[in-house]
């Protein structure tokens, strides 16, 4: 075999070197994320039990989702998720500048705000169960000593909702609390000091140099809190599992509960594509924000 050959063989294989390597990563990401999607939206125009054939029903999985209560009832608790879990990355942000401070002992303080983050979401909604209980929990006393009355928290469904919330923002705000100390360690101290010299302190010195720089950061906790608020599922089965009367549920749950427990897997299917589509929109909105500002 000739060099001229040989240099043209590697030529080729250095130009497919890249289809190489992503081709095992692009193979599970077909298997295990596109082609489940294409399937449930197939699904989802069928009736099926999950068991036997399926039969054709074109869009009236869709049109039960308007006469279903509990559609609308998941709907408008995942926008109560969507809202209140904004505030993690305001409350991670303002702990990540009090702990990014040089005081002695600090160490201590951080590996104590840390440890919501390490704990998994199952043992997060048991621990807020025992929290919440109306008999032997930890606010039950605190309202006894004050002479209030415990409220049923995870019992009464113009509160359940709420409940499950304060509970998922524990850890999601630890989260974006580590995402912003490790943005303020990046953080330019050239501008910082260039900042001090031209007088800028406190507020403005917060707002005009430090913010700007904690961009990336602040977008990444947005884009991973507002995933979670829509998809959260995991603290509502260990907490209520959808009660009291379905008061607690979300689209994930109430998606999961028609197609396991009701054996309605298509009607199931297109609550999953319906909450797949909520969830492109702002995924797809935050990106295109990331991509306008690193341009």
């Amino acid at each position: 075999m000739d060099k001229k050959t040989v240099n043209q063989l590697l030529k080729l294989q250095q130009k497919f070197a890249p289809a190489y390597f992503l081709a095992p990563a692009l193979i599970l990401f077909v298997t295990f994320v596109l082609w489940p999607i294409f399937q449930s939206i197939f699904i989802s125009f069928h009736k099926w039990d999950g068991f036997g054939p399926t039969t054709f029903v074109g869009l009236k999985n869709y049109r039960m989702l308007f006469d279903d209560p509990r559609f609308l009832t998941s709907l408008l608790n995942n926008i109560y998720w969507l809202v209140f879990m904004m505030l993690a990355p305001v409350i991670g942000l303002v702990l990540a500048l009090f702990l990014n401070q040089q005081i002695k002992g600090m160490r201590i303080i951080k590996s104590l705000f840390f440890f919501p983050f390490v704990i998994n979401l199952v043992v997060v909604g048991l621990v807020f169960s025992w929290f919440y209980n109306p008999e032997l929990g930890l606010l039950a006393e605190i309202f006894k000593m004050f002479g209030l009355k415990p409220i049923p928290i995870l019992a009464d469904e113009n509160y359940a909702t709420f409940g499950i919330i304060a509970a998922g923002l524990w850890p999601q705000i630890a989260y974006c609390m580590i995402l912003y100390l490790t943005g303020l360690a990046g953080v330019n101290t050239q501008i910082v000091e260039a900042g001090r010299i031209d007088g800028a302190a406190g507020r403005q010195m917060l707002w005009h140099i430090i913010l700007p720089q904690l961009r990336p950061a602040t977008i990444v906790a947005m884009t991973v809190t507002v995933i979670g608020a829509l998809r959260s599922f995991d603290l509502i089965a260990t907490m209520t599992a959808g009660g009291p009367w379905g008061s607690s549920y979300v689209l994930a749950y109430h998606m999961y509960d028609e197609a396991i427990f009701n054996f309605k897997m298509g009607y199931g299917a297109a609550l999953a594509v319906v909450l797949f589509l909520i969830m492109s929109v702002f995924i797809y909105f935050f990106l295109k924000r990331m991509i306008d500002t690193e341009s």
